[in-house]
Parts: C-alpha cells; structure tokens; sequence
C-alpha cells in the first residue's frame, strides 16, 4: 500500500539530520562522542540520498540522511526521498535546518517515494514515514501527492483495463466524491452533438471501446478555469500504425487526461475559489474497417476542416473539438495537457514539460511555479511564421505538415485556432523511463504542479 500522508505529529519521532558533505564534519562535531563514531565507523559521507542509523540506549536515536554535493542536489530532484525507502520502519522528523523550499521539496519527494502501483503484483511500500515539516504546507502536498497517485495508477494501467469506458468510470469516480457534475456523450451521439472529429477517430474501435466526451463541471463561483486532457487510450497509429516498439508504451497516450484528472482532483480537494471544467475526449485510435484514412478531409466543431495528412496525428483532432467547445463558455484560462509529440522529446528531453501560450504573466508564473514545485516547465513559442505550415490549401488545416520540422510547435498552433482566447498547452511525456527519487519507473504527472502554483496570480485567487 502506498504511503500518501503524512505520519500524525509524534514527540518520539525519530529525529533526522540532513547533512552536506561540507557540513558533514559540523553536523558530526554536534552530536554526541558514540553516535559521531558510528557515522564515521559506516562510512557515512552526505551523498544524496545516503542514510546512516545511529543507535540509542533505547533503539535509534537518530538517523543521518545526506543531501549530496551542491552540483548532484542542482541536477536532481527529491534526493531526500531515497531516504524513504532506505531507512527502517519509523516515524522521522526532519531538524528543521531547511529552509522552506527545500523543506517543501523534501516532503513532497517523500509522499511520491511511497506510490507504488500494486493493481497486478503486490509491491511493498517504504515504512519509514515523515512528520509534515514545520513551515509546510501539508494539506497542500497531501492533495498532490495523492492527485499524482491517481495520474500514475491511470496511466499505469493498461489499455485493456483502461479504454474510454474505465476512463470515463474514473472521472466519474473523481466528480461524484466531489459533488461535481458529469456529463458524457458517447457513440453516434457525438455527431448528433457535433463533436465529428472525436468520432472520426474512435470509429473504428469495438463497440464497447466506443468515443466519447467526459464533460465535468465543479464550483459555482469565481473565475472560470477549464482544463481540457488528450485521452488516447492507445494508439496504434491507425492506419498509418506505429511500428512494433513505438506501440510500447502507448497505453499513456491518455496521459493528457490523467494529468488533468489527478490536478482536478487536487483542486476540488482543496477546495480553491474558482468554476472548474474539465473536457477529456476519450478514444481509442484503432485500426478496423470503419477507421479514418489518410486523405480524408474531416469537418471539425468549429466548422474548419482539416486533411488527415498522418492519421497518427490523431490527438490534435480529438482535442480540437474539445477545444471548439471550452471556447463557447469563454472561461479565464484553458490549459490543455496531451503527450501529442515526438518532437517536443526531441526539444527537450523526457524530464521537461514544454508549455507554450501568449500571456506573458502566465509564462513567468509557470515557469517560477515548476521551480518552486519541483516541476521543471519550459516555455515554446507560438511561432507565427509557422501556420502557413499547418495550411494545405485543399482544407483550412493539416492535422501532420509535411517536412519533418518544428512538430511541437505546429501542433499547438493547430490548437490554438480552436481554442479559447487566453489558452496555455502543455505538450508532456507524462512517463518516467527509470526508477529515480520520488519517480517509480512508468506514468507521471508533469505541469500540474507548475500549474496549480502559478493560479492565484493568473486568476486573481
């Protein structure tokens, strides 16, 4: 079972030092004779993550963790978490010589080293547990290591156990325990309502497999906020298929919908003074007589239409008419969440959530809120220079310019033509490819952290 909260407040916790190699021998100097000897005796040296146990006349009495050199603790993240899985069953105290951002960091990094996804194959948790550090905001770390458990455990989750039905099952999940409303257009029903561009490409899934919209809405005052997440829940690349090892990972292609799933939840949760909507075009991109082709030409909620140049570039579709709709109610903000490209990876690597949007206001508080949060974003341009790219001539759109160049960035202009006036996307990975501090290899939660940071300033809150 994953360890998600924090331990109730204990006078016996057991105190935990977090040294530096270069305050090692200071830290040493203050503790007493026999416990300064042991550390030594174990070699202890302060590298991240380290742990050294020093025993009492009743048991532990305190423990040593190391935060590495000053060049390991600015390339990493949640170097204290390791001491979660490191050190015995307990309850620890941190001494209170952080300061508050690294306090911050190192009870997050702590709750996260606790998830483990155990729906297949038990998996035995860290026992060492942590007393919320004085300073912190527990409740709000709580709410966000239990909002990541959610995204990880989605996406985790395999396709066969996680279509557009066991999706729509866990949003409605999510909004019945917070009083929120759910509404969902499945099926033929989306054309009927006009969302032709999700139905195109859910299609040709099996019947119980079918597309659809999940439309949930929470708050009833305040300004409007309305995330919108890509939910592919696998795509094999439809009739232009993915090969064999890109087919891999793609039960995470709904990776948008389990990023905005796990901030939604946190949001509610913490109950912030705003109108939330959340849209998350549900579908499974597969291959079957009915399935949409290369070539065609869809007419989309908007009314703009758009040639299927690669029916591999399937997310920026389903999210258009998710978008189309979003702009309708004209909220304050809409923020999408898709792993739409390839070439955002090539941009910026897997550790790095690239974001792109015109406020400018919005892009510093982004960008402070990933520092703060440790939840690294970067800002890419909505290039103008570019939509001629993403015009074909014989449509208004093309769903996959040709030429190889600038994907990301021509995905989110893509985008933006649908979308409501003040819109931020975030193109991620959303999935750990190793075992690191605080990040269990598989499904992870990137920007929304970052996100729900930069609100009180890009809402008023």
């Amino acid at each position: 079972m994953s360890t998600l909260a924090f331990a109730p407040d204990d006078a016996d916790a057991i105190p935990l030092l977090p040294v530096t190699p270069e305050s090692l021998d200071a830290a040493l100097a203050t503790l007493p004779p026999d416990q300064a000897a042991w550390a030594r005796r174990l070699g202890f040296r302060a590298g991240a993550g380290e742990v050294a146990v020093l025993p009492g006349p009743d048991g532990i009495a305190r423990a040593l963790i190391g935060r590495g050199k000053p060049e390991a603790r600015a390339r990493g993240r949640f170097a204290l978490a390791q001491g979660a899985s490191r050190l015995p069953e307990g309850i620890y105290r941190l001494d209170g010589s952080l300061d508050e951002h690294d306090a911050r960091e190192a009870a997050l990094g702590w709750l996260l080293e606790g998830y483990r996804f155990a729906r297949y194959r038990e998996q035995a948790a860290p026992k060492a547990r942590l007393v919320a550090p004085e300073g912190v905001d527990a409740q709000r770390i709580e709410a966000l290591a239990r909002a990541e458990a959610l995204t990880r455990d989605l996406i985790n989750t395999p396709a066969s156990d996680m279509g557009p039905a066991e999706l729509e099952a866990a949003a409605r999940e999510v909004a019945e325990r917070f009083g929120a409303s759910i509404a969902v257009t499945t099926g033929d029903e989306l054309l009927a309502a006009n969302f032709p561009m999700i139905h195109a490409v859910g299609r040709a899934a099996a019947p119980h497999r079918a597309p659809r919209l999940i439309d949930i809405g929470w708050g009833s005052e305040g300004p409007k906020l309305t995330l919108v997440g890509k939910g592919v829940c696998f795509d094999t690349g439809g009739l232009d298929i993915k090969p064999a090892a890109s087919m891999l990972t793609m039960k995470k292609d709904m990776g948008g919908a389990a990023n905005v799933l796990g901030l939604a939840q946190a949001i509610m949760g913490l109950g912030l003074p705003l109108r939330l909507r959340v849209l998350i075009p549900a579908v499974e991109n597969a291959i079957g007589s009915d399935a949409f082709r290369p070539g065609d030409i869809l007419r989309s909620r908007k009314g703009l239409t758009v040639e299927i140049n690669n029916t591999d570039a399937e997310g920026r579709l389903v999210l258009a008419d998710a978008l189309a709709l979003a702009a309708e109610d004209e909220p304050d903000l809409t923020v999408s969440f898709a792993t739409l490209t390839g070439a955002a990876r090539v941009a910026v690597g897997p550790d790095l959530a690239p974001f792109f949007t015109d406020d400018e206001d919005l892009a510093s508080a982004l960008t402070r809120g990933g520092r703060d949060w440790a939840d690294p974003v970067w800002r890419l341009p909505f290039h103008e220079p570019y939509e001629t790219m993403i015009e074909p001539g014989i449509a208004d759109l093309d769903n996959a310019p040709s030429g190889g160049m600038a994907g990301a960035i021509t995905a989110a202009l893509f985008l933006r033509r649908f979308a409501p006036a003040r819109y931020c996307h975030f193109d991620i990975f959303a999935w750990s490819q190793a075992n690191a501090p605080g990040r269990t290899k598989g499904g992870l939660m990137q920007g929304p952290r970052a996100l729900l940071a930069a609100l009180p300033e890009a809402l008023g809150l």
